[in-house]
């Protein structure tokens, strides 16, 4: 049975400009999953960047264990809405509030999903320290290498 993703449904900018702009925001290499992949390379473990993820059009992980099944993902404190570092934009602010309430909407469903899937899902904030994040990535790679069901799958 597959599940239908495109019940989602997002929030369009009312203002032309601001769609202009979001659409430029980045989406990968930023310096936070940066800072995390040189940690991780350090270690000498390796992995797949910008993965797209089974069975959900659009959507990738910023980092990929495939073999293992874990899934990285380095979250932006804004555009996901970062319990210390949350900020509400007051122009427009009913738009951004659906919008960022989205964001954290469709995390939880990748993060569903995957887990369903049998994936291990890593979340770590922009703000966090790569050195700790990779300390955690680390920890979850080893430990799935040493499952034999998960490992080389």
């Amino acid at each position: 049975m597959t599940e239908d993703h495109s019940l989602i449904t997002f929030p369009r900018p009312l203002n032309p400009s601001v769609a202009r702009r979001m659409s430029r925001q980045g989406r990968r290499d930023t310096a936070p999953e940066i800072a995390l992949r040189s940690q991780l390379h350090r270690r000498g473990l390796r992995f797949r960047v910008d993965w797209p993820l089974p069975g959900m059009p659009r959507r990738r992980a910023d980092i990929a264990f495939t073999r293992r099944r874990i899934a990285v993902f380095v979250d932006g404190c804004f555009w996901h809405a970062c319990p210390d570092h949350r900020t509400a934009p007051a122009t427009n602010a009913d738009w951004w509030a659906t919008k960022l309430e989205t964001n954290i909407s469709r995390d939880r469903d990748t993060d569903g999903h995957l887990r369903r899937l049998g994936w291990t899902v890593l979340r770590f904030w922009e703000h966090e320290s790569p050195v700790s994040a990779a300390d955690s990535v680390e920890a979850a790679v080893r430990a799935a290498a040493c499952e034999p069901s998960r490992a080389d799958s």
